[in-house]
């Protein structure tokens, strides 16, 4: 759907360059002199770029409706990902490609996760950002270890490694944030 300027708002969808664009913020500009414009901070679904852009009032833009999707992760049989839709427990198939190895990385049993999607075809796949992993896999901790004396590599139980602290060990649980994949806190559960 073709838009003007005057139509721009937060949390649109706009098709730029044949890339989808999510509107983070923008500016309607009425200079003294000239024309009206309008600045805008766009953020790209698929990469997660930020981006600047002026478009003056003959500027003629193609939005796009996003919409988000709350699924489960059911489970994965080979390179495909099978989640239900929570409002209409429909199940949607995802490859792998799809989702992103930072996804499939963090993608726990019964997670729910969000779905950025236009109309019936998936855009991007949005994981919470902290997750609670159990450690399946490192060394032990010696006692006086200390949170400042260094990390460790440990396996949580997604299969996907990452460092810790020495004092953590087998069979404890840690908050991990799922866009750094930096160990957070220990937690008990």
């Amino acid at each position: 759907m073709i838009i003007t300027i005057n139509q721009i708002e937060t949390g649109i969808g706009l098709l730029i360059n044949d890339e989808v664009y999510l509107v983070t913020e923008y500016h309607h500009v009425k200079p003294g002199k000239g024309a009206a414009f309008v600045r805008v901070k766009l953020k790209s679904i698929k990469t997660d770029l930020s981006l600047e852009r002026t478009f003056r009032t003959a500027d003629k833009l193609e939005s796009v409706d996003l919409e988000e999707n709350v699924m489960q992760f059911l489970y994965h049989s080979g390179d495909s990902y099978h989640f239900m839709d929570q409002q209409t427990y429909e199940e949607t198939v995802i490859s792998r490609e799809q989702m992103g190895e930072n996804v499939v990385a963090f993608l726990q049993d019964n997670l729910q996760v969000t779905m950025i999607c236009n109309g019936q075809h998936i855009l991007k796949v949005v994981l919470p950002t902290f997750i609670v992993a159990n450690i399946i896999e490192t060394e032990p901790g010696f006692k006086g270890d200390s949170s400042r004396a260094g990390t460790k590599p440990a396996t949580i139980d997604t299969g996907t490694n990452v460092q810790i602290p020495l004092f953590v060990n087998k069979g404890d649980w840690i908050k991990i944030d799922t866009r750094t994949g930096q160990y957070v806190e220990r937690v008990q559960k």
